[in-house]
């Protein structure tokens, strides 16, 4: 019976090989960026500003190159076009193109990159005397020899299984840089299928009223793709709160899965969905504008101009079934919709159900 059983294991293993195609391949960081200006290596604008690292970290890196030390390798897939798409190495092939001039990251902090910028190196702790240099303070030897660097470069092939390819990416990424879980969504997900989640991000940089209501979230959590978190919890919750048991995070990144797979997709009706979003920010744009997710001052006498997750869940969730009963821009729900949905907020009761946040 054991022999059984293990005989099925290594069945079930091999079956899911089957299913992937890689090789591997050395190339030189050249021919990388050389790849990224032809359009043959595509870092999707949501993956680019994932780049975080130091300049002292992009520095080492450049002197573990011009050292000829051993770097990890970048993984890519490729597509049906038979470009490439990078699921992991960013941070590595960032920093070459920032020190030879070719990045452009106008979301770093605190200073921007801009195309045409070239790194100056610092904390380099091995030859110290990089310090302070540019890629053109380099000469010609050590241009080409930087230029000649190659990296091991892991491809999973075309036809390989789309569910793979995203198992991959998520788990190659969970445990290094610190990304954020939606981060995270953004480009994991499009592996399995994009529409989804380029559904999510068109809501959340295109919907004014969103982002009239959700401004006062920080820069930091704009940065960590909150706004488009705040788009998904929005339909996770409207549409399959019943599954929701104990962790958010596992809540929303299996409610983007079950939409986006490729082979038994979840129903979820683009247009209908799209308008009961339009709706939903209407009204509390109209109504509370950028204090629609703000709580009671300490005294219960009038709103904070903040940001509460509680509020958030209960407001949008909660207009969902009156949603063809009201119309913003009548003159008495001008005046009625603003003073009930404030008096909410000031109420004893609701303020004990919302304190905290997750």
């Amino acid at each position: 019976m054991a022999e059984e059983k293990v005989a099925a294991l290594i069945k079930q293993v091999d079956s899911q090989l089957q299913s992937v195609h890689t090789t591997s391949l050395d190339i030189s960081f050249n021919e990388l960026a050389d790849m990224v200006r032809e359009g043959e290596l595509d870092i999707s604008p949501d993956y680019q500003r994932l780049f975080q690292w130091s300049e002292g970290a992009r520095s080492r890196f450049i002197e573990s190159l011009l050292l000829e030390m051993p770097v990890p390798p970048i993984y890519m897939v490729e597509e049906d076009d038979n470009r490439k798409l990078l699921i992991d190495g960013l941070q590595r092939l960032s920093s070459y193109f920032h020190f030879r001039g070719l990045l452009e990251a106008p979301h770093i902090r605190p200073t921007p990159v801009k195309m045409g910028d070239k790194l100056v190196l610092q904390d380099c702790d091995i030859v110290t005397e990089l310090n302070g240099k540019t890629y053109d303070d380099l000469g010609v030897a050590l241009q080409i020899k930087l230029k000649r660097s190659f990296v091991r470069v892991e491809v999973v092939r075309k036809g390989s299984n789309t569910k793979f390819k995203y198992h991959m990416f998520k788990r190659l990424n969970t445990g290094g840089e610190a990304l954020t879980n939606q981060q995270l969504r953004n480009c994991t997900i499009r592996l399995l299928d994009p529409k989804f989640n380029d559904f999510i991000i068109e809501l959340a940089d295109g919907n004014q009223q969103f982002k009239t209501c959700t401004s006062t979230i920080s820069d930091e959590q704009m940065l960590g793709a909150y706004d488009k978190e705040l788009v998904l919890r929005f339909f996770a919750l409207k549409n399959w709160r019943t599954e929701f048991k104990h962790d958010v995070a596992d809540f929303l990144t299996e409610y983007m899965e079950a939409v986006s797979d490729p082979e038994t997709p979840m129903m979820f009706d683009y247009s209908e969905q799209r308008e009961a979003f339009r709706q939903t920010f209407d009204i509390l744009a109209k109504s509370l504008g950028e204090h629609s997710f703000s709580r009671a001052n300490k005294t219960a006498t009038d709103l904070v101009r903040a940001f509460g997750i509680y509020h958030y869940e209960a407001f949008t969730i909660g207009l969902q079934p009156y949603l063809a009963e009201i119309n913003a821009s009548t003159p008495e729900m001008t005046t009625k919709l603003p003073e009930l949905l404030r008096g909410i907020k000031l109420d004893d009761e609701f303020i004990k159900l919302t304190t905290g946040g997750r």
